[in-house]
């Protein structure tokens, strides 16, 4: 298994906000976490990476347990995570900002691959430009970049399609198909249904918390829909 999430809780102060997670994500999968605003999807992604604490349960990726250690951990393990709101240093170039996911690659390359540029050529146009000058499309362009620049086996997006131009939202579509169908295996949060179908293979859905429905995209019906994702 790729990553297996096993009786996970988490808790912010008194607030218990993940009860008992248990999820498997296999290898070449492409699977998108859903649910309403607040039930916990992003609390989910920072346990994973590492960003907030859990208070029991276990996290492993390709057998490895990561849950308790440190968050740079998941990144040399093989983790690229494009957080919510992209977080890329606005001061540094283009260039700059992905060299500094080479720093956690194991083959220690220290060049960006062309393989970045291939997916994204804005950003070879404008690889001296401060991150910050860049439209909010290019900048989650240049965010999915600095995750891969790892050399992930496993991609982790937290709504990479929120706020974004429809152009470059069908853009962004098509490269995470395009590195799921080359064998890279990604968990993505999605709220946009039609860009959750057309991406996804497989779909989980939490709920207050809980992990409360999962299976093939094609199963992702009406039904299911009204009663856990319609506001």
């Amino acid at each position: 298994m790729m990553l297996s999430i096993s009786g996970l809780n988490q808790y912010y102060g008194e607030s218990h906000t993940l009860w008992d997670i248990n999820i498997e994500i296999k290898p070449g999968s492409c699977v998108c976490l859903m649910g309403r605003n607040g039930v916990g999807k992003t609390t989910l992604l920072k346990s994973i990476m590492g960003l907030v604490p859990v208070q029991s349960g276990g996290i492993e990726y390709d057998g490895i347990a990561l849950a308790g250690k440190a968050a740079e951990m998941r990144p040399r393990s093989g983790i690229g995570y494009v957080p919510q709101g992209r977080d890329i240093f606005p001061l540094l170039t283009v260039e700059e900002n992905l060299k500094i996911g080479l720093g956690a690659r194991r083959d220690k390359l220290r060049t960006i691959p062309d393989k970045i540029y291939d997916l994204f050529p804005v950003l070879k146009q404008m690889r001296s430009r401060r991150g910050g000058d860049l439209s909010g499309g290019q900048q989650q362009q240049l965010a999915i970049g600095r995750a891969l620049a790892i050399d992930p086996g496993l991609l982790i997006l937290d709504e990479p399609t929120e706020g974004i131009q429809p152009n470059i939202v069908q853009q962004i579509g098509d490269v995470i198909t395009t590195l799921n169908q080359e064998g890279l295996t990604v968990l993505l949060v999605e709220q946009k249904l039609p860009f959750a179908r057309r991406v996804g293979k497989e779909f989980i859905i939490m709920d207050r918390g809980k992990h409360v429905a999962a299976g093939p995209m094609s199963e992702l019906n009406d039904d299911v829909v009204r009663q856990y994702l319609t506001v």
